[in-house]
């Protein structure tokens, strides 16, 4: 889930910078240092939108930087077990395909995909169910359950999260369509 957060941090002023703006200059080396990044208690980073308050600066003996207490607002992604998220395929594999939540890939490994088995077309880079030969392909939306979640702050490319469209409701946006145009001619019917 996409969160907007009010946060607190102390922010390095080089001497170069101090001659700049402030408000863009603190807005910049935020934007810098956090937008990507993964702090496993707030989340990760998906863009630092302003700065709200810049306290007093304060001087360190030997360092010519001016370090200011700042108050900003941040866009997070919060993941949590179990929650539905929607993506985009970015990529397929014979053992699965990456889906983009944003700022981070998930996997979707292929016997998370359905009850079927699941054959790879390298030739059109899609995955395929045997027998109802529904595909999931680049490009394609999904919705999915995250059902495996291990976040690195120190290597945010090192994160590993895991999902499942195994479970009614969830699938490609094309499967879903089908599935709700099914139920609307049945209850016609």
């Amino acid at each position: 889930m996409y969160y907007t957060m009010t946060l607190e941090d102390k922010v390095r002023v080089p001497p170069p910078l101090l001659e700049e703006d402030l408000d863009v200059v603190i807005l910049n080396v935020l934007q810098e240092q956090l937008e990507g990044s993964i702090a496993k208690e707030i989340g990760i980073f998906i863009a630092v939108t302003k700065v709200l308050d810049i306290g007093e600066g304060e001087l360190i003996p030997g360092d010519g930087a001016v370090y200011y207490d700042v108050r900003f607002e941040a866009v997070v992604l919060r993941l949590a077990l179990q929650e539905v998220i929607e993506g985009e395929v970015v990529e397929t594999t014979s053992f699965g395909a990456f889906i983009s939540l944003g700022p981070i890939d998930a996997m979707l490994h292929v016997s998370q995909i359905s009850d079927e088995y699941i054959n790879y077309d390298e030739k059109n880079n899609r995955l395929v169910c045997q027998d109802s030969k529904r595909s999931i392909a680049v490009g394609d939306g999904v919705r999915a359950r995250v059902v495996a979640l291990s976040l690195n702050e120190r290597e945010p490319r090192e994160s590993k999260i895991g999902l499942t469209m195994r479970q009614s409701g969830l699938g490609t946006t094309i499967w879903l369509d089908e599935e709700f145009e099914e139920e609307r001619r049945k209850e016609a019917a």
